[in-house]
């Protein structure tokens, strides 16, 4: 075996998955692998595919990629939360891959040595990994026996190479995969809620913040590597701090992040609306450097479905939310997800969720079709839908939302946005993001101007909008942008 060997990660799932494989990455690094990317005509020795084990559509794009992955003949390794919640079962399952949870992330260089010897790897049975830790949220730090991906104190004591920084514990690196502007950073891991569509407490296990000081550390470094914009990720970022005894601990670390040299915007995504308290809201809509954005999981709008569904709220509490909301930011971007056919969802539901989104003036809005997710409450309701009711619905309230975020962009024209530059499109064109549009998920703005670069950010006009992206004019062109 030569001393260098190969390996490429695949990343499917969400931006919390793309912050596991950037550790992943670091940890092979090095310890000796070579990183390569297939798409470029290289040949690894191993392929591990960080996989996404949400819904069913999710899942199956993780089967293709890893049947793929082995069709050319590469030894293939199953990460990420598939790999996590059916552990023993995918392996039997699915023999073109071996298997590892997230308890085999700290010692994976040698996961991957011994799929290289011919050694086969024992996977894990399938365990709910909120046993793995206390009930009680504040004994949780103390933990010693569950391996969470990126949350080991950030301690570097001795310099590392450059393009390295260490995300998850002492001369443990990051690598970043993807380069731009832009980088996510993980603050949290973990859900206590109980909602009964869903899955992730389950396999990600209960809700663990990271400290304050190392989210700060490597902010610092991802600013060092050109990072203009933090998007805070998590299952749940208005719990942030529960566990560190400080419920008011987000409030406390975004002017932090905000004030790192380099960093020109903090986003936070996955806020709970029943966690929105007054003094958060205050932060995220007046600390310079903290964009206005608010990423809010309603899932439905009708008071009695969100309780089937173990959440709270209605349509008025939800309304006024986003009204205190714009009173202190008019500006603010909002979007939010929904669950159309969940089990008793009636035609009155719907009716309110309808009505919900005509008055809510949501920038972004994802609409799903509710489907059984095993190990759910859900899965057991009563009052389950025909599929082609649920497919109906999910096409009225997907018509509608398109509609109504093309009206949200109209009333942006003659705006003046501050536009982060990502990328140039030629002819004096560039393509970026205001602060009310997250990364991939929110449509982008393309901006006319001159002398740009990525990483610019710039003041521009809005002049036209289509459906959710906008098209805007620098308003200042030639001048240098901060």
């Amino acid at each position: 075996m030569s001393s260098r060997r190969k390996v490429s990660l695949v990343t499917l799932g969400c931006a919390r998955n793309e912050v596991d494989s950037e550790e992943l990455a670091g940890r092979l690094e090095s310890d000796g692998w070579d990183l390569v990317d297939p798409e470029g005509g290289e040949q690894a020795d191993v392929v591990v595919v960080n996989t996404c084990g949400f819904i069913d559509a999710a899942k199956q794009d993780s089967i293709d990629a890893l049947l793929s992955s082995a069709a050319d003949g590469a030894k293939v390794v199953a990460a990420g939360c598939m790999a996590e919640r059916y552990g023993s079962q995918l392996a039997e399952a699915l023999p073109e891959a071996q298997v590892i949870g997230f308890d085999d992330y700290a010692e994976i260089s040698h996961r991957l040595d011994d799929v290289l010897a011919g050694r086969s790897l024992t996977p894990h049975d399938p365990r709910d990994r909120r046993t793995l830790l206390p009930i009680t949220p504040v004994e949780r730090p103390d933990r010693q026996h569950a391996h969470v991906p990126g949350h080991a104190p950030f301690d570097t004591p001795d310099p590392l190479p450059e393009g390295l920084a260490p995300a998850s514990g002492p001369r443990i690196p990051r690598r970043r995969l993807t380069g731009g502007p832009v980088a996510n950073l993980k603050i949290a891991s973990g859900c206590d809620r109980r909602c009964t569509f869903c899955a992730i407490p389950a396999f990600r296990g209960a809700y663990i913040s990271r400290r304050p000081d190392d989210v700060v550390r490597e902010a610092e470094w991802l600013a060092g590597q050109g990072v203009r914009e933090l998007f805070l990720v998590s299952e749940n970022s208005t719990s942030y701090g529960k566990d560190l005894g400080d419920l008011r601990a987000l409030e406390g670390l975004l002017p932090r992040l905000a004030g790192v040299e380099g960093i020109e915007r903090v986003r936070v995504s996955y806020l709970q609306p029943a966690e929105m308290r007054p003094g958060l809201i205050e932060v995220l809509t007046s600390t310079p450097g903290v964009v206005p954005y608010f990423d809010l999981s309603f899932q439905h709008a009708s008071g009695p479905l969100l309780r089937r569904m173990r959440r709270f709220g209605s349509r008025e509490q939800f309304l006024e939310l986003l009204q205190t909301v714009r009173a202190r930011a008019p500006e603010a971007g909002v979007r939010s997800n929904f669950i159309v056919g969940f089990p008793g969802e009636t035609e009155a539901d719907l009716a309110e969720l309808t009505s919900f989104l005509e008055e809510a003036r949501l920038d972004a809005v994802g609409v799903f079709g509710y489907s059984d997710e095993e190990g759910t409450e859900a899965a057991g309701l009563d009052g389950k839908l025909p599929d082609e009711t649920i497919t109906e619905r999910v096409d009225r309230l997907n018509r509608l939302a398109e509609e109504l975020m093309a009206q949200r962009s109209e009333e942006r024209v003659g705006s003046t946005v501050e536009v982060l530059v990502e990328s140039e499109l030629g002819e004096g064109a560039y393509e970026g993001r205001s602060a009310h549009q997250a990364p991939e998920v929110d449509g982008s703005t393309v901006v006319y101007g001159t002398g740009l670069a990525a990483g610019d950010v710039v003041t521009a006009t809005v002049t036209e909008a289509m459906g959710a992206d906008l098209v805007a004019e620098a308003a200042t062109p030639g001048a240098a942008p901060r």
